[in-house]
C-alpha cells in the first residue's frame, strides 16, 4: 500500500477549526487523528533512512501507519459526504452549524 494525502495539511487543519468553531468535534477528531498518524510516518520515515536503527521495525510501524492514514482519510471523506460538508471551502453545512448554535443555547 502506498502513502497517499487526500486531504492537505491545509483542509485538515480547516476540518478542525469549523469543529472548533461550531463545537462539532467528531470531523476535527478524525481530522486530528489523520494529522498524528503523518507526524508518526513522517518519523518513521527518518528513522528508517538512519543505518543505526533496526529499519525492520520502523518499516512495520510505517507501514501500519500508512494502512491507518488510508482508512481515516476514507472515513474522513465519508463523513463529510454524509454531513453534506461543502467540499470546496470544508465549511460544515448551515444546518449542522444551526444545531450546534441551538444546542449551546439550550446548556
Amino acid at each position: 500500500m502506498d502513502y497517499e494525502e487526500k486531504f492537505s495539511d491545509q483542509d485538515l487543519e480547516k476540518i478542525v477549526e469549523e469543529g472548533l468553531i461550531y463545537m462539532c468535534a467528531c470531523p476535527a477528531q478524525v481530522a486530528d487523528a489523520i494529522r498524528k498518524l503523518r507526524a508518526l510516518f513522517r518519523y518513521q520515515t527518518h528513522c528508517i533512512n538512519d543505518p543505526d536503527n533496526a529499519s525492520d521495525v520502523h518499516q512495520t510501524i510505517a507501514q501500519s501507519a500508512i494502512q491507518a492514514h488510508a482508512q481515516l482519510q476514507d472515513c474522513l471523506e465519508q463523513v463529510l459526504v454524509l454531513e453534506k460538508w461543502d467540499r470546496t471551502t470544508l465549511t460544515m453545512p448551515a444546518n449542522l452549524r444551526v444545531k450546534q448554535a441551538k444546542a449551546m443555547l439550550s446548556d
